[in-house]
């Protein structure tokens, strides 16, 4: 199996900018690579960078870098053909910093022509093709599209329900999943910037220690 981590290396996690700068934005976005290449690492697969612009990766993190600048769904889709009967193409988002190898060990293993590891709100976090005729389309809610796509090319699809799968990093709120569930450098670098959690009226919170940014 082929495994394809997408990573925005020239404008990464926009989103988060109430909380974090620019600098720091590109740091933690790093910190979650590192842990998604390492999770994939752990199950024995050899994963490849599809980075937006051209990306350095810190050691000891051995995966190639291929650069494309397209959007994302082109440059997936123009991978999808390279697959062959024996090789499917996994695809995990670079933002999945709560992601652990038993979590896609349950992705890589399922039966399908097509897995989707759904995110909320209808979107895909990861899935593995092994369909001739599939494309992606990451757009709007992309679990519902696959799910189309799927059909209209009579592919079988398996849904994988994985929490760990499905919380993709994106909004300043979804930082106290990486401080509670995060195992390695995603909530490291979030604590060396200050952050930590603040429990309120029964509801567990971040806040930035020193700053007066919360979330």
């Amino acid at each position: 199996m082929r495994v394809l981590v997408p990573f925005a290396a020239d404008a990464p996690k926009t989103r988060l900018e109430p909380v974090l700068s620019a600098d720091e934005r590109a740091a933690f976005a790093r910190a979650m690579l590192r842990d998604v290449l390492a999770a994939i690492h752990a199950v024995g697969y050899e994963p490849t960078v599809l980075s937006t612009a051209p990306l350095e990766l810190e050691e000891p993190i051995p995966a190639p870098v291929v650069v494309d600048d397209r959007p994302l769904t082109p440059a997936v889709d123009a991978r999808l053909p390279e697959r062959s009967e024996d090789d499917p193409v996994a695809v995990v988002m670079a933002d999945l910093a709560l992601a652990t190898p038993d979590a896609l060990e349950r992705l890589f293993a399922a039966e399908g022509d097509v897995v989707v590891a759904p995110g909320r709100g209808a979107g895909t976090n990861a899935l593995v093709v092994d369909h001739p005729e599939f494309r992606v389309d990451y757009h709007g809610g992309s679990f519902l599209d696959h799910r189309e796509i799927a059909a209209e090319v009579g592919a079988d699809l398996a849904v994988v329900d994985s929490f760990r799968l499905s919380t993709d990093i994106d909004e300043p709120t979804d930082l106290v999943e990486v401080l509670v569930h995060g195992t390695d450098h995603a909530p490291a670098a979030l604590r060396e910037r200050g952050f930590e959690l603040e429990a309120d009226d029964g509801r567990v919170g971040v806040v930035r220690v020193g700053n007066a940014t919360s979330s």
